[in-house]
């Protein structure tokens, strides 16, 4: 049976303001250089963070980023060096050291040292196209017999910040990226990341306008929201909510 007219156009301006998020979804794939990945920049940034709950704002650490560039059999490769310094009633230190493909940011290795009252604890990977495993070389390795399956190759979720700084940040760009956090026996699996506007964030030298992006992390109900500068994409705030009304606050000092 014909439409008729009234209703046909209906069902066509209905269609027309649909949203059609799914079309509009960028996958992300390990390999590719990333389109900003000139965006990152041989750097060292601090970050404080603190749980925020309710009228409270209990520090947690600091925390240093540092971005370094080297040329390994040929290849273009980046290394990101974090290190967390914990508050001194409870005094501990974490190093984490991944070493990426310059401009895919495709993971090669990925080395954890945490100590904390007198012990300490090593830990190290290797990210492969379709696995994840113990570093078995790796002196003091707790984990030289994991192995963790990937069905397609995987970034590194410790390296999460600058995989985002280096991605085409506009208004309405989603994403889904294929994460997998070293050690979780949980394997990769994809996480979407949503441009869902602007915002002036405080920053070490003043306002500063970012992009505000946000994911859930597949746990419907805790949205995380991030604060990217524009222009650098310099991540300048992150809040994470942590369950109880309690946020977990990551913001720039310098």
């Amino acid at each position: 049976m014909r439409t008729p007219r009234p209703a046909l156009l209906a069902l066509t301006m209905t269609a027309a303001l649909a949203p059609c998020s799914y079309a509009a979804v960028t996958s992300v794939d390990v390999g590719a250089a990333l389109p900003r990945a000139a965006l990152l920049k041989e750097s060292v940034h601090h970050y404080l963070r603190y749980m925020h709950s309710g009228e409270a704002r209990v520090p947690l650490d600091i925390v240093t980023r540092e971005i370094r560039f080297s040329t390994e059999d040929g290849q273009p490769r980046m290394r990101v060096r974090q290190r967390y310094d914990t508050a001194a009633a409870a005094a501990s230190l974490k190093t984490v050291t991944s070493w990426l493909d310059a401009g895919s940011l495709r993971p090669r290795t990925h080395e954890r040292i945490t100590e904390k009252d007198g012990k300490r604890v090593v830990e190290g990977f290797l990210f492969a196209p379709d696995k994840i495993t113990g570093m078995k070389d790796l002196a003091e390795s707790v984990n030289k017999d994991l192995v963790v399956a990937s069905p397609e190759p995987t970034f590194n979720f410790e390296t999460d910040i600058e995989t985002l700084q280096a991605l085409p940040l506009a208004d309405g760009f989603e994403a889904r990226i294929n994460f997998y956090h070293p050690g979780s026996q949980q394997g990769p699996a994809r996480y979407l990341f949503k441009v869902t506007g602007s915002a002036g964030m405080p920053g070490p030298g003043g306002v500063i306008d970012c992009w505000v992006v946000t994911t859930d992390y597949n746990r419907p109900g805790y949205v995380s929201t991030f604060w990217f500068a524009k222009g650098s994409q310099l991540l300048v705030r992150q809040d994470s909510p942590v369950g109880e009304g309690k946020v977990a606050v990551k913001i720039l000092i310098d």
